[in-house]
């Protein structure tokens, strides 16, 4: 069974994002082994300028991807997809030999350079802007979807 971890920066600030994320996280496990990792915000982050925030933010991903990890950045300038294309490309990863991939929601100013030269792939759910919290949620909807999808499953209505 395919292993999914969305590992993200920082606790939940509002109990509704909390409550979605659970329901999607129980779906989830339908379809694959999914795992939810949240890495402890950096303290001190006002203080600090956005390339550091970056910078420490980088080292607490790279202690949870390991070499065998296909890492995906939710990221506003990364390949957007309609649900059924991100449905297919979930699929070509796994059919790939992807036992494993790890979709990273940076902080609030993104990733730093060493991210992105780890990561294999690029997402963005919207040209709009959300918070980094929110992406939680809509993110874990549109896995759950794509999961559908590939099932034949009815949730999906398009």
């Amino acid at each position: 069974m395919l292993k999914v971890r969305l590992i993200q920066i920082g606790k939940n600030q509002e109990a509704f994002i909390d409550a979605g994320i659970s329901f999607y996280e129980k779906k989830l496990k339908h379809y694959c082994q999914f795992e939810l990792m949240t890495l402890p915000s950096i303290k001190n982050a006002t203080n600090l300028q956005a390339e550091e925030l970056r910078r420490r933010e980088a080292v607490l991903f790279q202690k949870q991807i390991n070499a065998k990890s296909w890492v995906v950045l939710l990221d506003e300038r990364g390949k957007k997809f309609d649900s059924p294309g991100f449905a297919t490309e979930i699929e070509k990863w796994s059919v790939a030999g992807r036992s494993q991939i790890d979709f990273l929601i940076g902080g609030a100013f993104g990733f730093s350079d060493d991210i992105y030269k780890r990561a294999d792939f690029q997402i963005s759910l919207s040209t709009m802007t959300f918070s980094h919290q929110i992406v939680r949620l809509i993110f874990l909807e549109q896995l759950y979807r794509a999961f559908t999808i590939l099932k034949n499953e009815p949730y999906h209505h398009a």
